[in-house]
């Protein structure tokens, strides 16, 4: 039996081309095609800079690091997320805690963000960054999540890494309006890929010249950074303790072909969310509320199961549908229910909320090259999952 995977690439011959011409280049690693694929992300998102790396995790890093988060500093996100999301500020030695999230959009909420800040206030514990996520694609309440940066002085880096092509308010995710920094993922079951790469958008200047010198083991080559006048044409100083974050010609080289079909891409995947939208109108589960002008990514379609009204566990539904080919999966464990976390000292049932939307929810496929036939597939096995 074939399976129906939740998410997939989808590459075309133009892709293929373009990662050959790569290698029949003079650049494979870090070349002219990075800034081609940089600028025509910043271009698409109206952001001044986008600093291309290797993955979105090493985007959070760096963007953390920009920012300053260092030891005893703390930094809040969601539970539910990738742990890239949290691990991002241990990275940088600083303090992990998690805001509960809204019970319809299971984005951060911004009621329990506005009650733990006036709570860490008090206490003298206030976050220095924030890092709301767009969880499926779907954007934060970011301009809520703005306003109580503005009030108590927290940073903001968007993970937008289910977001790219997306809009809030009418305006593209990414262009950093409501952020200081906002991170995009280009993993393969992403809106587009470049098999794995990562790139951080933001509009200040002093922070993409940060976030370059930290993406390659901090060094530079330019004179104006340097401590003392160069040694001669091959000279170059390492300022400060950087990484080999690198994004390579080749792999921007598929982003950036990739591009030319990001719209169309987000197109199919509204098309397919409207029609699981309507077909499963009737059955004992709801879909994540999609807030009136914003436009979603839709890198995931989430349903959660009305368990009250189904005689079966949430693990007896998805293993049925795994074991007809349908490859669900769960996005996301709370991310302090894992070990590392646990051992932090957070426990389970710290998020409510979260709690409650992991014991329901269920990632149904949804990727371009979805067929009607493979959907219909997937919502009759649903169905036999749900009502039998």
């Amino acid at each position: 039996m074939s399976s129906i995977p939740y998410g997939r690439q989808d590459i075309n011959q133009d892709d293929i081309d373009s990662v050959i011409a790569v290698l029949q280049s003079d650049f494979l690693t870090q070349g002219p095609v990075v800034i081609q694929f940089e600028k025509s992300v910043a271009n698409y998102c109206s952001a001044q800079y986008a600093v291309a790396v290797n993955s979105a995790t090493s985007a959070l890093h760096i963007a953390c690091l920009a920012l300053g988060v260092g030891n005893g500093d703390i930094v809040w996100t969601t539970p539910i997320t990738f742990v890239a999301s949290a691990n991002c500020a241990l990275y940088c030695g600083a303090v992990i805690d998690f805001v509960d999230i809204d019970p319809f959009t299971c984005n951060m909420s911004v009621g329990n963000l506005a009650e733990k800040l006036i709570a860490a206030e008090k206490v003298g514990k206030l976050p220095k960054v924030v890092i709301p996520v767009h969880l499926g694609g779907q954007p934060c309440d970011m301009e809520g999540i703005f306003e109580l940066s503005q009030q108590y002085g927290f940073k903001i880096i968007e993970d937008a890494s289910h977001a790219i092509g997306g809009k809030y308010n009418q305006e593209p995710i990414g262009n950093c309006r409501y952020s200081n920094i906002t991170v995009f993922s280009f993993h393969p079951v992403k809106i587009i890929t470049t098999a794995e790469g990562g790139m951080a958008m933001t509009n200040d200047t002093h922070l993409a010249k940060r976030m370059r010198l930290l993406r390659s083991h901090g060094i530079t080559r330019d004179d104006q950074e340097m401590t003392h006048q160069s040694e001669g044409p091959w000279y170059y100083q390492q300022i400060a303790l950087g990484y080999n974050y690198r994004m390579t010609d080749l792999h921007a080289a598929l982003g950036l072909s990739q591009m030319s079909r990001l719209n169309e891409f987000v197109a199919k995947r509204q098309e397919f969310v409207k029609r699981y939208d309507q077909l499963l109108a009737s059955l004992p589960v709801r879909s994540l509320l999609q807030i009136e002008g914003c436009y979603s990514g839709f890198h995931l379609y989430v349903v959660r199961l009305k368990l009250s009204e189904i005689n079966k566990t949430q693990r007896q539904i998805f293993e049925e549908l795994r074991r007809v080919g349908i490859g669900v999966n769960l996005h996301y464990i709370p991310v302090y229910h894992q070990p590392y976390y646990e051992n932090l000292g957070f426990k389970r049932g710290y998020c409510f909320e979260a709690e409650q939307y992991y014991a329901e929810a269920i990632s149904l496929p949804l990727f371009p090259s979805l067929t009607i036939h493979q959907q219909d597939i997937v919502i009759a096995a649903l169905k036999q999952a749900l009502l039998k």
